[in-house]
């Protein structure tokens, strides 16, 4: 247990939290009217890989779905890592300083994803590493909700102004992500004094959760994240990745580049992602949904899921879209109900 986390869990227990399972969380699942009003949750489930060298940049050009060379010091970008068959075995938020570039995701599969990526440095000029518990990173708080940029701005001075956009300062570094709830979200990497700090002086302002918070209003954003249960299982437009601007169809070649490009250019995988809410708490990324209506062979699978701090759980699911028009439920055609609920942006035409 690294200083950050042994300092998390002592603050954690002076708000007396139901269970020590809680500790991160503060003791309570956040609902969505806490994620509107303001939050703030320390993020220990997420990993971070760095990587460094002259060849960094062009070696990661050619890996991952995303434009790496040209990514700028003051920005950040979503990115896939894919099979040669275009499917997605990671997803990371990407931005760089000026030694090296990092990939955020999740902890359970970085190991063996960082292993995968060494194997094809060859004699590229390009070092991976675990830089998860580096100080200026080790802890990692997600902030969002009407609250949120005001006590932020307090303890960095300055916020970036759009989503994806990036500032540093001697605070640490702020990441503004995809809004949620109408309300920008912020991702703010520094030590874990700054962190502890900030978390006892929010308690009063804002609501406290932790990892299933900060899911939670990622799955509200629509950004997905590929994690365990889900690998190798998508195309990058069947959980939307392209509209939020994970994929540049122009930047050449890598890994399942051409059935990426021909999925978006002919449209013929007919799927997409939405947003869901159901009254299952155990839903769990990989488990199946089923339409009412072909009951027999699974419509989508759950890509994201998170307790809804109302004894359930909401989801981004992947989905045939002709089962939308219809009745969905989760494990079986006997299970519980979807109730589907309008994504943050627009599905466009393309039909994949």
């Amino acid at each position: 247990m690294n200083h950050w986390i042994e300092h998390l869990a002592t603050l954690g227990a002076r708000f007396q939290p139901d269970s020590p399972t809680q500790v991160e969380d503060f003791g309570r699942v956040l609902a969505t009217a806490d994620l509107e009003q303001g939050f703030a949750a320390p993020v220990s489930d997420l990993g971070l890989m760095g990587v460094s060298g002259e060849d960094a940049a062009s070696f990661l050009h050619n890996q991952l779905t995303n434009d790496v060379e040209h990514l700028g010091p003051s920005e950040a970008r979503l990115a896939g890592y894919c099979t040669p068959k275009g499917r997605l075995q990671a997803t990371f938020l990407m931005w760089r300083d000026a030694e090296s570039i990092y990939l955020q995701l999740p902890r359970a599969i970085q190991a063996p994803l960082q292993k995968r990526l060494t194997m094809f440095v060859l004699r590229a000029k390009a070092k991976l590493r675990d830089a998860t518990d580096e100080a200026r990173n080790a802890a990692v708080l997600g902030l969002g909700g009407a609250a949120a940029a005001d006590a932020l701005r307090a303890r960095t001075g300055t916020l970036p102004d759009a989503p994806y956009a990036k500032v540093d300062g001697e605070a640490g570094t702020v990441i503004r992500l995809a809004d949620a709830f109408g309300q920008p979200r912020y991702l703010w990497l520094t030590t874990a004094d700054a962190a502890i700090a900030a978390l006892a002086a929010w308690k009063d302002t804002l609501a406290l959760g932790g990892n299933a918070a900060w899911q939670l209003v990622a799955i509200h954003a629509g950004v997905p994240q590929i994690g365990p249960g889900t690998q190798e299982q998508f195309v990058p437009q069947m959980v939307n990745y392209e509209l939020l601007g994970g994929v540049n169809f122009k930047k050449g070649c890598y890994p399942g580049q051409e059935i990426v490009a021909r999925s978006q250019y002919l449209g013929k995988l007919k799927r997409r992602m939405a947003l869901a809410t159901l009254a299952n708490a155990a839903a769990r990324p990989g488990d199946e949904v089923f339409s009412v209506a072909d009951p027999d062979q699974p419509s989508g699978m759950i890509v994201n899921a998170a307790p809804n701090g109302a004894g359930g759980a909401d989801v981004l699911v992947e989905i045939k879209l002709a089962a939308l028009d219809g009745e969905v439920r989760h494990g079986s055609a006997g299970g519980t109900k979807l109730d589907f609920l309008p994504l943050p942006y627009a599905l466009d035409a393309l039909d994949v």
